[in-house]
């Protein structure tokens, strides 16, 4: 006999729909798995079987064909064990096949017949619901995830006997209910807080301006001077995510494995920092089967780069393509994915190899030779697409000393969430736009018009400077958020000017 059961594989981020057709038919006995499946998916006939019989089932000692279709889409993963077993239950007349055309089912199976969590899980509950699917039937530890999505009735269970009695009475069973005002994204970690670092106004006014803009940040110092823990306070004064973005991230996550809690949005903005040893499929993603690189975890959040020098050039040339566009593609021989990677790049560095090149202090041992060398490791193209290059120096005796109270991270967050507000409301009708750092040409010749003394300005600077036309339009983009910080809708010479001055790397060079 033949059955169908529905079940879904991962490309990408996204879900396609994956249709299981298992024959049980005469012959010598024995399970065939037919349809590009990977090593989990075949180590799965041995898995189902003792599965079966371990929880009560008959196994048909008969010739079984299992059918994977599309059969040109390769699949992977132990999410196919649970609709195999249908399957295969169906075909031998064990189960009611009247409601499997109508739900999808993912699932890992232990062989005591237990449902264990598969990754993914929110990816396909997002397609099962555009497909127009009644319902999804996953492990229990999966509902919560899947429950997320409105709209889908998700039905968890603890092992198969139970999968079996929902399909045969389908009205003892209850789908999941989640309140999605509940899950609604709000700051619930703890964050480092601005109020710790001492003096660097200078390197607190970029940060605050990064915050409100989504610009890219690049703190070049001595060793001491605080460029990590300043870059480690950014995602305290960056606004909380919204419904769609915490759910576009919380999907990224699922796929990686790395959902802490399932059930609940990713609430906070992400914050990654890779060791500089990472290497370009690491940053970018890759793998047989594309997984997301750190760009695409850190995606709506900061990747955080410490000692970007340190970096091999050839990995950081990776981070080009995705640091314009917001994405990035993934080819492989039998398939290309694509990613989402729009991300705050922040970056720390010191001035040269012994690091106390410019140092009031301490002087620098190294000779021109060796700066040039270790300022090669860093593109001209690269460097063009970090909006702020901020020198951080040497922290003052008494500002050691007395320890100040700097400002809070919630006071800056207050005017940083105002700033995107005046953003939000001048990009109303884009939909793509989400933060300045986000405008193409055709939006900076609508929104970023200078007057005559800050066009000036600005022509002086690329002469002097020998700015290119993206590091210009980059200037635009950081005057433009100076601005929204402070209330004002006209770009003004003073918002220019104090955007060239975070060019400082053009200038050292």
């Amino acid at each position: 006999m033949l059955a169908r059961v529905w079940s879904a594989s991962i490309v990408g981020i996204d879900a396609v729909k994956v249709g299981v057709e298992v024959d049980v038919s005469g012959g010598l006995p024995g399970i065939v798995v037919l349809g590009l499946p990977d090593s989990a998916i075949q180590e799965s006939k041995e898995r189902v079987k003792a599965t079966l019989k371990n929880a009560g089932f008959a196994f048909p000692m008969r010739k079984i064909v299992i059918n994977l279709t599309p059969a040109d889409l390769r699949k992977e993963g132990p999410c196919f064990d649970l609709p195999i077993s249908v399957g295969i239950l169906a075909a031998s007349e064990q189960v009611s096949a009247d409601l499997l055309g109508d739900y999808i089912f993912l699932g890992e199976v232990s062989l005591d017949g237990s449902l264990r969590p598969v990754t993914g899980v929110l990816p396909v509950a997002a397609a099962a619901e555009k497909m127009g699917i009644a319902g999804l039937v996953v492990p229990i530890d999966n509902a919560q995830e899947a429950a997320i999505v409105q709209g889908l009735d998700v039905y968890g269970c603890n092992n198969v006997g139970e999968v079996v009695d929902l399909l045969n009475n389908p009205g003892k069973y209850k789908p999941v209910k989640l309140d999605v005002a509940e899950n609604l994204p709000q700051t619930v970690q703890s964050v480092a807080d601005l109020k710790d670092v001492k003096g660097q106004a200078h390197a607190r006014r970029a940060l605050e301006i990064a915050a409100a803009g989504g610009h890219n940040l690049i703190f070049v110092g001595p060793p001491g001077s605080g460029k990590t823990m300043l870059a480690r306070r950014l995602p305290g004064i960056m606004p909380p995510l919204g419904f769609a973005e915490a759910l576009e991230v919380t999907r990224i996550h699922s796929v990686a494995g790395l959902l802490k809690n399932r059930g609940t949005l990713v609430r906070d903005r992400p914050f990654r920092s890779p060791h500089h040893s990472a290497s370009g499929p690491s940053l970018v993603g890759g793998g047989g089967f594309p997984r997301p690189g750190e760009i695409s975890l850190s995606h709506r959040g900061v990747l955080f780069l410490d000692e970007l020098t340190e970096f091999k050039r050839d990995v950081l040339e990776f981070l080009r393509q995705p640091l314009e566009d917001g994405f990035v593609t993934i080819s492989r021989t039998r398939q290309s994915v694509t990613f989402p990677a729009q991300f705050t790049l922040v970056a720390s560095t010191n001035p040269c190899p012994c690091g106390y090149y410019g140092d009031t202090i301490q002087q620098c041992s190294c000779s021109p030779r060796q700066r040039e060398q270790y300022w090669a490791k860093l593109s001209g193209p690269l460097m063009d697409r970090i909006d702020l290059q901020v020198a951080v120096n040497r922290l003052k005796p008494e500002e050691i000393t007395q320890q100040p109270t700097g400002e809070h991270s919630a006071t800056v967050l207050e005017r940083v969430q105002q700033a995107r507000d005046r953003a939000a409301n001048r990009f109303r009708d884009e939909r793509n736009l989400l933060c300045n750092a986000q405008m193409q040409s055709r939006h900076l010749s609508k929104w970023c018009k200078l007057d005559d003394a800050s066009r000036s300005l600005l022509e002086a600077a690329i002469n002097k400077l020998g700015l290119s036309a993206r590091a210009s339009d980059r200037i635009l983009k950081v005057a433009r958020t100076i601005a929204d910080l402070a209330g004002e809708d006209d770009i003004k010479a003073h918002h220019v000017a104090e955007a060239i001055q975070y060019r400082t790397i053009d200038r050292m060079q």
